[in-house]
């Protein structure tokens, strides 16, 4: 009787923890690119496979995004610990490495492809400073209350569970650790990214907030993407 009752408290636990994450998002059915999977009205789109990883790295991305200027407006120093989570094939991990030379750079994926792919890369170009993680659908798997800047580039409409991650990440950040979101503009009807792959200001605000974060950056200097930061309550 004693294991049947643990058995049956074990699985009590599991579906209320179930109904509990079910609760937390609505679903619908799934449009062109999207999940079907719904947070705060929005849906949340399919994560980019790493087989196309290749566009991350294309030659144009420079002079379409201004990648140097974004790094170079990011609230870092020498020493800072930067995570960036959903890396890809880490088209800012190894740009953010040589700008915390004393520092650390956590490059953060979950798929295997780009784990191995992101491990391979740090062995070749010898990089002291990049440990690359394996992270999960619900955390990045961050050591907590080291973080001095999480960023995360095009990646945040991916997230299969927003509220989970952000939950996490909050956990890894220093007390006044911050929280980059770069995603390309749907204000903007001239950005040629398909729309759920866009957010508007004023969804990651309210998404954000919900979440124990508030802006302290609103940067529109880049030429087709938001650059928001976000500091923990």
């Amino acid at each position: 009787m004693l294991n049947i009752k643990s058995a049956f408290l074990f699985f009590a636990v599991l579906f209320s923890t179930y109904m509990q994450q079910d609760s937390t998002y609505t679903h619908k059915t799934p449009s062109d690119g999207g999940t079907g999977k719904v947070y705060f009205n929005r849906e949340i789109a399919h994560i980019m496979d790493f087989s196309g990883s290749a566009w991350l790295e294309r030659n144009s991305r420079q002079v379409e995004e201004n990648s140097n200027l974004a790094v170079e407006k990011m609230p870092i120093e020498k020493n800072s610990v930067v995570a960036d989570i959903g890396a890809g094939s880490g088209y800012y991990t190894f740009k953010l490495c040589y700008k915390v030379p004393q520092g650390r750079v956590y490059a953060v994926e979950i798929q295997d492809d780009a784990v191995t792919y992101l491990k391979n890369k740090v062995g070749q170009l010898d990089i002291k400073n990049v440990t690359v993680i394996k992270g999960k659908e619900q955390s990045p798997e961050l050591p907590e209350n080291t973080i001095d800047l999480a960023l995360m580039v095009d990646v945040y409409h991916e997230l299969e569970y927003p509220h989970e991650m952000l939950e996490n990440i909050r956990r890894a950040l220093k007390p006044h650790g911050k929280l980059l979101l770069m995603e390309y503009k749907a204000e903007d009807p001239k950005v040629e990214i398909r729309p759920l792959h866009k957010m508007t200001v004023k969804q990651v605000s309210k998404e954000l907030t919900a979440n124990g974060f508030h802006l302290v950056q609103d940067g529109e200097f880049l030429p087709i993407q938001h650059f928001l930061v976000f500091e923990k309550n």
